[in-house]
């Protein structure tokens, strides 16, 4: 069972994740590599939602292949090319996470290695065995 941590102490988060988890000892750790918004067929949507909800259901193969779910996630690093995005990216996010709502950063940055990816997403997840 995982443990959530928000302190008093500290701001509230900004949206719906946590600031820490704690795993409890003997969990399997996974950690994906960043899923960009490109489906198998490599097409690739023109706006921030179908682009992260490619990367999402990406995330929920590997999550799959690797016995685990979306409850498993304990961390999510989001990375978009325009503050403008947050939102949207946000909202697919929150769709795909559940409770407790992991750890979660989200950057702007400068772009990927094509001009036409707009986001991209890695997650680590942990799974008591």
């Amino acid at each position: 069972m995982k443990k959530v941590f928000n302190p008093p102490s500290v701001r509230r988060p900004f949206g719906h994740y946590n600031h820490g988890l704690l795993v409890p000892p003997g969990a399997s750790l996974l950690v994906t590599s960043g899923q960009l918004g490109i489906g198998p067929d490599d097409t690739i949507p023109s706006d921030v939602t179908g682009q992260a909800e490619l990367c999402f259901e990406a995330i929920e193969a590997i999550l799959n292949e690797a016995g685990m779910a979306f409850s498993d996630v304990i961390r999510v690093s989001g990375f978009v090319t325009r503050r403008e995005d947050f939102p949207a990216y946000m909202a697919v996010r929150d769709r795909y996470t559940l409770d407790p709502k992991p750890v979660s950063t989200l950057l702007v940055v400068g772009g990927f290695t094509r001009s036409e990816f707009l986001v991209e997403v890695e997650v680590t997840a942990a799974k008591v065995v």
